[in-house]
């Protein structure tokens, strides 16, 4: 499958793809902590293709990754719809602690982000990662 890395790790925008155009979407007041991106030619339940975060070093916006599965899934629940983001785990740093903080806290951003500028209540939550395959414990303890 292909991933195409829209937000690259460490950036404060946040960045859907449209046609060839990476286009700005928001400002995060924290920066995302892996590559955001998505499966392409997938589609998830809030009708875009499947989100996909990438656990590794840096990339540019519009990297292409030929993968053939992942390697987990962030249970995320955003506008009151299921949006869980699939993992590929490249290698590198992974603290569950700190990416557990980033989805409570990108959780509790989406809600005021709805209630400020899109002037309604909705319900977002982080609801855990699951690994399958025992990733990335076991390769951490290699």
């Amino acid at each position: 499958m292909k991933v195409v890395i829209e937000t690259p790790k460490y950036s404060f925008f946040k960045y859907n793809k449209k046609g060839s155009d990476f286009i700005r979407e928001f400002l995060s007041p924290i920066p995302t902590i892996f590559n955001y991106g998505f499966i392409d030619g997938s589609l998830a339940d809030d009708g875009m293709e499947k989100d996909v975060m990438v656990i590794g070093s840096r990339m540019s916006q519009g990297t292409v990754l030929e993968v053939s599965e992942t390697d987990g899934v962030v249970k995320f629940i955003d506008d009151s719809l299921e949006d869980n983001k699939e993992i590929v785990y490249l290698g590198g740093f992974f603290s569950k602690q700190i990416f557990y903080f980033y989805f409570h806290l990108y959780a509790t951003f989406k809600i005021v982000y709805y209630l400020i500028l899109k002037r309604k209540m909705t319900y977002c939550r982080f609801q855990g990662i699951f690994w399958y395959n025992g990733k990335p414990e076991k390769q951490n303890k290699k």
